[in-house]
Formats: structure tokens, sequence, C-alpha cells
């Protein structure tokens, strides 16, 4: 009898442990949930005014995902493109101005290979971008505007894919 008592000790000791656990998870989570809504919207409103300084107030549109600018009246809108890079995700921001020229873009979040496919984020990259319409979305080598990074053929083209989707839908969506 003392055998079996004892057998359930462990068995009562980890449940404990665990509903504990979960009970602090889930209290840290509540906590610390808001926070970190707002801080990644501070991080977004700052990359909007980056692409468009000049604005005095803007929108987003859950249903479409697509930001409006304003300053006076309409100056622009963007959108958050997200193709595929070197097998993972690359989350990017595409402003676009109402001629259906590029404001910019600017790369919110990636995991490309450092030293290549990273350097997706340095300025001398996305500042070709600026001022582009859509049929000049292609690499140089093809004929287009944009110059590919040495080494980095798949995220360089992942970028102008992504951009190119968000082009689309901006015309199409954003009026």
């Amino acid at each position: 009898m003392a055998k079996a008592q004892s057998s359930v000790y462990p068995v009562v000791f980890l449940t404990v442990v665990v509903l504990a656990s979960v009970a602090a998870l889930t209290l840290i989570d509540g906590i610390t949930r808001d926070r970190i809504i707002d801080a990644q919207k501070a991080e977004v409103q700052e990359m909007l005014a980056t692409l468009f300084p000049e604005m005095d107030a803007y929108e987003f549109d859950e249903a479409s995902g697509i930001y409006t600018f304003f300053a006076g009246g309409a100056i622009g809108h963007a959108v958050m493109a997200r193709p595929t890079g070197y097998g993972v995700p690359i989350d990017i921001l595409v402003g676009l101005e109402p001629s259906n020229r590029l404001r910019g873009i600017r790369v919110i979040s990636q995991q490309e290979t450092p030293g290549l496919g990273a350097k997706i984020v340095e300025t001398s990259f996305l500042d070709q971008f600026a001022g582009l319409a859509l049929e000049e979305l292609t690499l140089s080598s093809v004929g287009g505007e944009v110059d590919a990074i040495t080494g980095a053929t798949i995220s360089t083209s992942a970028v102008i894919e992504g951009v190119r989707q968000g082009i689309l839908q901006l015309i199409t969506e954003g009026g």
C-alpha cells in the first residue's frame, strides 16, 4: 500500500506544476498582450511616416489591409506584401502615390541569409524602388530597373514579386 501512495505523489506534483505554469503564462500574456500590440502599431506607424512624412493622418481598412494617407486630401496608399524569399516569408510595406508610382518600400521582417539575402533591408537596395511603375519592376538583367543583390537573386526576386503584388492590390482595391 505504501508503494501505491508513493507513486501518486509525483503525478500530483507534476499536475500542480503544470497548472501553476499555465496560470502564470496566461496571466503574463494578459498583462503584456496590449503592450506588444501597441509597440507593433507604433513601429508600423513609424515606418508609414518614413514613406509619407508629410502626412497629417492615415486610415487603415482592415478588410483590404490598405492604409490611406492624408495631407489635406489623399496623398497615397500602402499595403503589406508577404512574398516567400529563400524559404521564409518577407514582410514588405509598399507605398504607392496616386500616380501609381512607388513612393517607396520598407522591409518589416525577413530571415534571409545573413550577408547575402539579408541585404534587402539596406538603403541602397530599397531606394532603387522609389518612383518606379509596375512595368519597370523587373531585374535590370532582363530590361527592368532593379539591380539584384549579388549572390541573392532569390531574395531580390522575392522582393520584386512582393512589391508587384502590393501594387496590383493597391491599384485594384485602393482606388
